[in-house]
C-alpha cells in the first residue's frame, strides 16, 4: 500500500474514542455555558481557552482516529514517535489550559484524599519524574515490543501518557489554587529540566548504530528510501529537536509573560515606597 492509500482511504474508526471525544466535547461546552450556575464562584471562560481545550481535543482525535495511528503502529516509527508527542506535548497542555479551576474544584472538595494525592503528584519533582520515567521506559525495547502486541494494553498505555503529561504541565498550566503553579522563574527551570530526557533519549536513538524495535524492522516499507535504522534516526530527532523545541518555547512564552508582569508592577512598587 501506497502513502497516497493510506493517507486518503485508511481512516480508523474506533466508536469508543470517537464517542468519547464527542462526550468530552459537549460536556465541556455545556459546563461552560448552559451549566455554569451549577459551579460555585464559576466565571465566564475566555474565547482563547475555549479554542485551547477544543484544539486540544482536536490533537487526541489526529492522534488516535487519523492515519497517524494506522502507519506509527504498522509501519513507521517516527510517525508513532510524532503521535504520541502530539498527546503529550500538545493535547494535554491544551486540555489542562482550557479547562478553568472552577470546573475542576468540586472533584477534590468531595474528597480530601483526592486532593492530597493531587498536591503530592503535582509538585514538581514528582510531576517531572512521573512523567518522563513512564515515557522512557516505554521505549525499552522488550517494554515496546509487548505494548504492540497487545490493542488493550496499547490503548492503556495511550491513557496513561496523557494522564501523566496532564500531572507534568500542571506546576505550568495548574488551574487549581489549591493545587498551584510554581512562581515563573521556578517554572523556566522545570521547562529547560524537560528537554534533557528527550534529548538523551532521542540522541540515544539517532546515534544507535542497530535498529532496537524488531516490529519495525520487519514491517513493510511505505517509503523504501527510509530504511529501518533511518526509521528510528528520525524518530530520536522528533524526540531531541522537536520536543526539546517545543519546551524551549514555552519557556520563552513563561519569560515573557514574567516580564510583563514585573513591568506591570513596577510602577505600583515606586508609588508605594515613602
Amino acid at each position: 500500500m501506497s502513502p497516497t492509500q493510506v493517507w486518503l482511504t485508511d481512516w480508523p474508526f474506533y466508536p469508543s474514542i470517537v464517542l468519547g471525544l464527542a462526550l468530552l466535547t459537549g460536556a465541556y461546552l455545556l459546563a461552560i455555558t448552559r451549566w455554569r450556575d451549577r459551579f460555585p464562584g464559576a466565571e465566564p471562560v475566555s474565547a482563547g481557552r475555549v479554542v485551547a481545550f477544543l484544539g486540544g481535543v482536536l490533537a487526541l482525535f489526529l492522534a488516535l482516529q487519523s492515519p497517524i495511528d494506522e502507519i506509527g503502529d504498522e509501519y513507521l516509527f517516527f510517525v508513532h514517535m510524532l503521535q504520541h508527542l502530539l498527546l503529550t506535548l500538545i493535547a494535554a497542555p491544551l486540555l489542562l489550559y482550557g479547562t478553568p479551576g472552577w470546573l475542576l474544584r468540586p472533584v477534590f472538595a468531595r474528597s480530601p484524599a483526592l486532593l492530597r494525592l493531587g498536591r503530592a503528584l503535582t509538585r514538581p519533582l514528582p510531576a517531572f519524574a512521573l512523567f518522563n520515567v513512564v515515557f522512557i521506559a516505554y521505549h525499552i525495547p522488550a517494554i515496546l515490543d509487548v505494548v504492540q502486541s497487545s490493542e488493550a494494553i496499547h490503548a492503556a498505555t495511550h491513557v496513561l501518557f496523557i494522564v501523566t503529561a496532564v500531572i507534568t504541565w500542571w506546576p505550568v498550566l495548574g488551574p487549581l489554587p489549591e493545587l498551584p503553579r510554581i512562581p515563573y522563574p521556578a517554572q523556566m527551570l522545570y521547562l529547560f529540566l524537560q528537554t534533557l530526557p528527550g534529548m538523551l533519549l532521542g540522541a540515544v536513538l539517532t546515534f544507535a548504530p542497530v535498529v532496537f524495535y524488531q516490529p519495525y524492522a520487519v514491517t513493510p516499507r511505505l517509503w523504501e528510501a527510509i530504511t529501518p535504522l533511518m526509521d528510528q534516526q528520525i524518530s530520536g530527532l522528533i524526540m531531541w529537536v522537536g520536543g526539546g523545541t517545543f519546551f524551549l518555547f514555552v519557556f520563552a512564552l513563561v519569560f515573557y509573560r514574567w516580564a510583563q508582569l514585573s513591568e506591570a508592577q513596577e510602577p505600583q512598587v515606586a508609588a508605594s515606597q515613602p
